[in-house]
């Protein structure tokens, strides 16, 4: 007969491993994401047959639309002769440098306004009024100002970023579990301690979600420059060629544009998920 010990050892359940919990087996990991991403082409690849469709069937003027092969040419074109690169190294010297200085000034007035609720009661109204304010009026302000180099590019694209990254460092201190918050009452830490050890951990997933979304805002804000007005970038090109009717390299800088963009995202995705690789998986 079997034992009752022995029959309650094989009713009960499977004992899990801790540090497995709540993360899936890694080939099945590896599975989804090819999956994910053959799933991607499959998507890519259909926008693509219908533009070619588009084109082909003439359901747009052959002066405004143009076929991915002539974009494609156009883009091998002025890779060649070197326009292109010169003109993307000009925009993305612009962003880094707008987002860079957008970053590191907004977590710090973020942070410090999240702290003081009193400072940020005062300035909030000001704060908003200028949040509210159509930063691209601007342009024309800041090439004034500062010419039609990398600073009227870099003004403008900072003016945008560095609310977003300021909204975003203040919702990260906010975030702070009051619970927690308690406890280190409760414990006597110091306020040092509370801060580097509480909140700004807290903080962190907010402030990357704001950095990401101000990088791409950053690209918009020295591209938008570079359109009103610029010696070289991608956004210059943009305005050359429009007013050439040459639309299929219009349209090559625009997927361009794209490509940059996404590649942005997926690096600060990684960086994120590097830097906060202590949560769970399944926060």
């Amino acid at each position: 007969m079997v034992s009752e010990a022995t029959a309650v050892q094989a009713a009960a359940p499977p004992v899990r491993d801790p540090a497995s919990m709540g993360r899936a087996p890694r080939r099945w990991v590896t599975r989804s994401k090819v999956v994910l991403r053959l799933w991607q082409l499959v998507v890519l690849a259909a926008l693509v047959g219908i533009w070619q469709l588009v084109i082909s069937t003439r359901l747009v003027d052959p002066i405004i639309g143009k076929s991915p092969s002539q974009v494609l040419s156009f883009l091998d074109r002025s890779a060649s002769s070197g326009q292109l690169w010169r003109s993307t190294a000009a925009t993305m010297e612009a962003v880094v440098v707008a987002f860079g200085l957008a970053s590191v000034v907004g977590v710090a007035i973020g942070i410090t306004l999240g702290l003081l609720r009193g400072v940020e009661r005062v300035v909030t109204p000001s704060f908003d009024a200028a949040n509210a304010m159509p930063r691209i009026a601007l342009a024309p302000v800041f090439i004034v100002w500062l010419g039609i180099g990398i600073g009227a590019k870099v003004a403008l694209a900072f003016s945008i970023v560095v609310f977003i990254v300021v909204a975003a460092a203040q919702a990260g201190v906010r975030s702070a579990d009051p619970e927690v918050l308690r406890m280190s009452a409760v414990f006597g830490i110091t306020k040092p301690q509370l801060f580097y050890k509480v909140l700004l951990p807290a903080s962190v997933p907010a402030i990357f979600s704001g950095l990401r979304l101000g990088l791409v805002y950053a690209l918009l804000g020295v591209v938008g420059s570079e359109i009103i007005a610029s010696q070289i970038g991608l956004g210059q090109l943009i305005t050359l060629y429009s007013n050439n009717y040459q639309m299929d390299a219009v349209y090559g800088i625009l997927l361009v544009l794209a490509v940059i963009a996404s590649v942005l995202n997926m690096i600060m995705a990684t960086a994120e998920r590097w830097l906060l690789r202590w949560r769970p998986d399944d926060v």
